[in-house]
């Protein structure tokens, strides 16, 4: 199977031209469409030496034609590397050579390709170092997630292990701790230190963590939820945890 893909959408071909242009084949822009964001990717593929051409707009939507879900390309695509999600030795050699306390994301079971690329945008946006994933039963690194990720899917660490349970002891053995996201917890995420080495796991919506996943967590936290619904989505939720990392992390380094 081939590693090349078709991205699409202004900020995803955007970043992938500021951050990875040698990956990329080819740009291909919708005829007609002359705007400031257009005139400026155009200008990054000549600064990079990226060959584009200019097509109707039938041409590009035919390149998504299969696909299942609705694409909406913004008038822009890159033929392109995609990124490559790493392995569980890269994970613990990156782990083992961090200087800043740690910061992980578990994503256990997250299957969408929309709430993947909404967590590694959150992951790098509150300054995370990496997201894990299993290799089976998780969403790809595909076009999807790079453009709901709005850049995030090229910059952010991202590794998928065999055996989740295994990595997380591994983890916890290099000195981070491990918090698991689940409704039947006691206390919640805020009663918890979080300036220490930390790993938050994230489970599916509905099912939640699996039992094995579960059984290695160091603490169970939650969400405190005030109204009718049960859960969050799992991006939202992702986002709201970090952010109480980010807080109680800024709040240590001015004491």
């Amino acid at each position: 199977m081939s590693d090349l893909e078709w991205i699409y959408g202004i900020h995803a071909v955007e970043n992938a031209l500021s951050q990875q242009a040698d990956r990329i084949k080819e740009v291909r822009f919708q005829e007609g469409r002359d705007d400031k964001k257009t005139q400026r990717l155009m200008k990054l593929c000549k600064t990079n030496k990226v060959r584009y051409s200019l097509v109707p707009r039938r041409d590009l939507d035919q390149l998504f034609s299969k696909t299942k879900e609705r694409v909406v390309h913004q008038g822009v695509v890159a033929y392109t590397t995609m990124t490559k999600a790493g392995s569980e030795a890269d994970l613990h050699a990156y782990v083992e050579g961090l200087d800043e306390t740690p910061l992980v994301i578990i994503l256990d079971g997250v299957t969408d390709p929309h709430n993947l690329g909404a967590c590694l945008r959150s992951a790098d946006a509150a300054g995370a170092h990496a997201v894990i994933m299993p290799k089976d039963n998780s969403a790809p690194l595909n076009a999807t997630v790079s453009k709901v990720a709005c850049g995030a899917a090229e910059s952010m660490p991202v590794y998928a292990v065999t055996n989740l349970a295994r990595t997380m002891k591994k983890l916890q053995d290099q000195g981070i701790w491990i918090f698991g996201t689940a409704g039947e917890a006691t206390g919640t995420i805020y009663e918890q230190d979080l300036t220490i080495p930390t790993a938050i796991v994230m489970g599916a919506e509905g099912e939640g963590m699996r039992r094995l996943t579960r059984e290695q967590c160091d603490y169970l936290v939650k969400l405190p939820m005030a109204g009718v619904v049960s859960s969050l989505n799992v991006s939202v939720a992702t986002g709201v945890c970090l952010y109480e990392v980010v807080r109680q992390r800024a709040v240590k380094a001015k004491r």
